[in-house]
């Protein structure tokens, strides 16, 4: 379904804070001051459910606290991590990466550093971070701040691991367990031979290589047959060096999932189409005026598989957007899947959507969506979800019945480059739906937000895959890449 893009900005002004606690303090510490601090570095506002978030002691707070209300506005400043991923076992000299942009400061950012366990390790000048440090083994907490030249603040952090070991640490599945289809893998790896370290690593089922990701760690969902399967994770470094770690499983018998039950590379299928949307009404169009793109398949590089799909949109219409759609069940089906008897999609109750995602240029990344839609019976459900970067920075999943975004508490952090990103959804017996997880970049966060259906005309039927991209402002031209998109169900 072609639904009207109104809702983005609908729901995005509709939005209200309808608390905030001020504290005017003497945090001794530069990484205590908040995200979207104010000009004055003192001064710090934020939402009364982010209160026991940032770690902050009550010894150092001399607070006021005052109930207001506040109008929608877009993200202040923002840190992004490229590296290392949250999570991820490391060596001992730990590659850190980031970048950070903010627009309350018209002079930009001052200068990035790095905390180690609450203690200031490293600082460079300028909006781009790139140093590596040399940590003890255990656990550690991260944290890359940047500060303004105006008196502003913000960070992002994560949580690391170093070893003293080099090979490969698989968190999921357990080596001889019992997992169902499609199954999570979760995994990194390090090398003590290779400087430039890890490359990619990947996932064998019965000697065939189902799966691989860029960079040092692995977060994937592998569709197997039941019974047992003899798996096996494998790292490959710079160097041309490798290493494995075999991952025996036992398939669960019921509701599993086989390799027929997975539509692959659907970035390089036939069927794509698509249509322009353009404010303030956001009616399908093609061409349209304000907004043009282009879609090109087989493309080489940037690639994972050699096989990737560039999407590129530009224009002079702020805000504009464009939406690709993949029949790929029922109706019109790219996937020989017509389902004529009208008995696969009724059956069907679990989709997982996983893709990489290339992104040229992060700061005029508006909003990239994600759905997969599903119509019979005369009941529509779309699983839609966005990653709204500039309007908010946090993942939104739509409500079906008012067509207007739920913003949820999950950041959504992406990289220039490539990203992977994998989305959980449900459909259950009185067709409500429901929005399990999100997992970016090896992160994952559990939504489960639940919506009824909607109504379409009884001849929708079938199964879609959406991507759509949201222009910013200016109506930047942008460019993303989608390789390895994949369509779990059952």
């Amino acid at each position: 379904m072609r639904r009207p893009g109104q809702a983005s900005l609908n729901a995005r002004n509709s939005r209200r804070i309808q608390s905030t606690l001020v504290f005017l303090d003497s945090v001794r510490s530069p990484k205590k001051l908040l995200r979207n601090s104010a000009d004055k570095a003192i001064l710090r506002c934020f939402t009364a459910k982010e209160k026991f978030m940032r770690g902050i002691s009550v010894k150092t707070l001399f607070y006021t606290i005052l109930t207001i209300s506040l109008l929608p506005g877009v993200a202040r400043a923002t840190v992004t991590i490229s590296s290392p991923a949250n999570g991820q076992t490391l060596t001992s000299s730990v590659h850190y990466a980031g970048t950070a942009t903010t627009s309350t400061c018209s002079r930009g950012v001052a200068s990035m550093g790095v905390y180690v366990d609450d203690k200031l390790t490293y600082v460079g000048n300028g909006a781009k971070l790139d140093t590596t440090l040399s940590l003890t083994v255990g656990k550690h907490t991260s944290v890359l701040q940047e500060w303004d030249y105006c008196g502003g603040s913000t960070f992002a952090s994560l949580a690391i691991a170093v070893t003293g070991q080099s090979g490969i640490f698989i968190a999921s599945p357990a080596n001889n367990s019992s997992v169902s289809s499609p199954a999570s893998y979760v995994a990194t790896a390090t090398t003590a031979t290779c400087s430039k370290g890890i490359a990619s690593m990947g996932v064998y089922v019965d000697n065939k290589l189902v799966v691989v990701q860029n960079g040092a760690s692995l977060n994937a969902q592998v569709a197997l047959a039941a019974g047992l399967q003899n798996t096996v994770v494998q790292e490959w470094d710079h160097c041309g060096g490798s290493a494995y770690v075999p991952v025996n499983v036992t398939v669960k018998g019921a509701s599993t999932t086989t390799s027929e039950n997975v539509l692959a590379n659907l970035q390089a299928s036939e069927g794509w189409e698509s249509w322009g949307q353009v404010p303030p009404n956001y009616v399908d169009c093609a061409p349209c005026s304000g907004i043009e793109w282009s879609t090109t398949q087989g493309i080489k590089s940037p690639s994972l598989s050699d096989n990737a799909t560039e999407f590129s949109t530009s224009g002079t219409k702020p805000y504009a957007v464009v939406l690709w759609v993949n029949p790929v069940i029922g109706t019109y089906s790219t996937q020989g899947l017509p389902d004529q008897n009208h008995t696969l999609v009724p059956s069907l109750h679990n989709f997982t959507y996983d893709t990489d995602v290339y992104i040229t240029n992060w700061s005029v990344t508006a909003v990239l969506e994600f759905d997969v839609s599903m119509y019979m019976n005369g009941v529509g459900m779309s699983f839609d979800t966005q990653c709204n970067h500039l309007n908010g920075g946090e993942w939104d999943v739509l409500n079906n019945v008012t067509q207007h975004w739920s913003a949820t508490p999950t950041e959504c952090s992406m990289v220039n480059g490539w990203n992977h990103l994998t989305l959980q959804f449900q459909r259950d017996a009185n067709n409500n739906l429901i929005y399990k997880t999100i997992t970016v970049n090896g992160v994952t966060a559990n939504i489960n937000e639940t919506f009824a259906p909607f109504s379409v005309p009884t001849d929708w039927y079938g199964i879609t895959v959406n991507y759509q991209m949201d222009g910013d402002s200016k109506q930047s031209a942008n460019t993303t890449y989608l390789d390895n998109l994949s369509l779990t169900y059952w």
